[in-house]
């Protein structure tokens, strides 16, 4: 048979057989005087179980070790492997079509999302804060923390938001807030409005969230050695102010750690 032939036969690819060659899959055929492949029955026998195994899931290096005799593992083990990993991968499919269903089902979806029906629901009661340029740098920030916080940090980051801000008055609250930094957007960093915006925001943070707590967000990841937050990730946050918004930022942070940060 043709490489073409043998191909048709098996119902896959020509190019398909000549990656098989080129990973040791396949055995290479005799080639007739004219140069072209002379493939056997036994090459479709192959081909032919390689699709087989393909086609339940298997890699092409578990293919290689189920057709090679002296790799030690025989179908039976590679399936029960691939049968565990199907297992787990119903599981993740289960709990992403809950929180696909949670998203679709919600009356409306928020502008950084997706997001987790928690931080959804936070967003909507700020939802008259939606033409704020601050608060929307926070809507986008959080979205980032709840993407890159460990389980545990994020839990204990959304609870602390939740009590702080998922209620009319804490909605008020950074209401305030977020009409004071907006307003320093052209402002000088000198200007007596910033000392307000940071006493403002100052008396707005969750205690839980201040530094010291030491929850593993995107900062306190990217530590340098001497266990601060790197300096890149700092310049990054705060360039994404206003100046006067950066040392109002800056300036909240000092009265809450007591000059530490």
């Amino acid at each position: 048979m043709r490489i073409g032939e043998l191909a048709t036969a098996v119902g896959v690819t020509t190019r398909t057989v000549r990656h098989y060659h080129h990973l040791g899959l396949l055995p290479e055929p005799e080639r007739l005087a004219n140069g072209y492949r002379d493939y056997t029955l036994r090459h479709a026998v192959v081909l032919a179980r390689i699709r087989r195994l393909t086609e339940l899931g298997l890699g092409l290096a578990e293919v290689r070790d189920v057709l090679a005799d002296e790799a030690g593992r025989d179908l039976v083990e590679v399936l029960a492997e691939l049968d565990e990993d199907l297992a787990r991968q119903e599981v993740a499919i289960r709990e992403r079509r809950v929180r696909l269903r949670a998203l679709l089902d919600a009356e409306a979806l928020p502008a950084e999302g997706p997001v987790s029906p928690e931080l959804a629901a936070m967003f909507a009661e700020l939802a008259p804060l939606s033409d704020s340029p601050m608060a929307a740098k926070d809507r986008e920030m959080l979205a980032l923390i709840e993407t890159t916080a460990a389980p545990a940090d994020r839990e204990r980051v959304m609870a602390a938001l939740g009590g702080a801000f998922a209620t009319p008055e804490g909605a008020a609250r950074a209401h305030e807030v977020y009409v004071l930094l907006d307003a320093l957007v052209d402002a000088s960093t000198d200007d007596p409005r910033v000392a307000e915006a940071a006493r403002a925001l100052a008396d707005c943070l969750p205690r839980e969230l201040l530094p010291e707590a030491d929850i593993d967000l995107p900062h306190s990841r990217l530590r340098s050695s001497g266990g601060t937050p790197t300096d890149s990730f700092l310049r990054a946050f705060y360039a994404d102010f206003a100046p006067a918004q950066a040392a109002a930022v800056r300036g909240a942070l000092r009265i809450v750690t007591g000059g530490r940060s």
